[in-house]
């Protein structure tokens, strides 16, 4: 047993010492390379890593942003929507409630949002033939946009609706949650249906992540 042991300690003193791991985050370890097509993401830095947009530089100025989402629902339900029959209660003035609420707490939901004053906020339900149109409007006199608050409040209003008739209609589906508008800010004005100046049609590049 002596003469093994004196072996495995001399293999084990052959054996190379492996390389020390790297122990720093993924983003920490290399230099991101900027994409071929020039696109930057305001909230990552030069090395990769997720940054919050600072804005302190920036005055405060008048910015607005609306979105639109749709509640898909059963002929039945519809039918119940418009007769006000829904167990659960009135469920627009839920949805609406529930949305404006959203639009006030984005930053808890989303990590790299920044904290602004929501200054005004509004959501128009109408009930059609096939379910529930949203649309939120967001407006603030800040250093960054509102986009993400008036997507939010559309979003969290049909989630809302969803809760609300889910025990009825199980199929109940939520669609098109996107932003249509944008004003104010240094990227200026944008519409969906107009596009960015020239007539893209896409959406316009956010300011600074704003």
């Amino acid at each position: 047993m002596g003469i093994v042991n004196r072996l495995r300690r001399r293999r084990r003193r052959a054996e190379p010492e492996p390389e020390p791991r790297d122990q720093r985050a993924p983003e920490h370890r290399a230099k991101q390379e900027p994409p071929a097509d020039g696109i930057r993401l305001t909230h990552l830095d030069e090395s990769g890593a997720a940054r919050m947009v600072d804005v302190t530089g920036k005055a405060p100025t008048v910015r607005q942003a609306r979105a639109e989402a749709f509640v898909a629902c059963s002929p039945a339900i519809v039918q119940a929507l418009r007769a006000g029959s829904i167990p659960k209660g009135d469920v627009l003035a839920v949805a609406r409630i529930a949305g404006i609420a959203a639009a006030k707490r984005v930053p808890d939901l989303l990590p790299l949002a920044h904290v602004i004053g929501v200054h005004g906020a509004r959501l128009d339900l109408e009930v059609t033939d096939e379910g529930v149109r949203i649309e939120a409007s967001v407006r603030t006199a800040d250093r960054t946009g509102v986009e993400m608050e008036a997507l939010t409040a559309a979003t969290v209003a049909g989630l809302a609706i969803v809760d609300m008739v889910k025990g009825v209609d199980r199929e109940v589906e939520l669609r098109g949650a996107r932003v249509v508008a944008k004003s104010g800010g240094r990227s200026g004005d944008w519409s969906r249906e107009t596009g960015e100046a020239g007539g893209t049609g896409r959406a316009s590049r956010a300011d600074d992540g704003a």
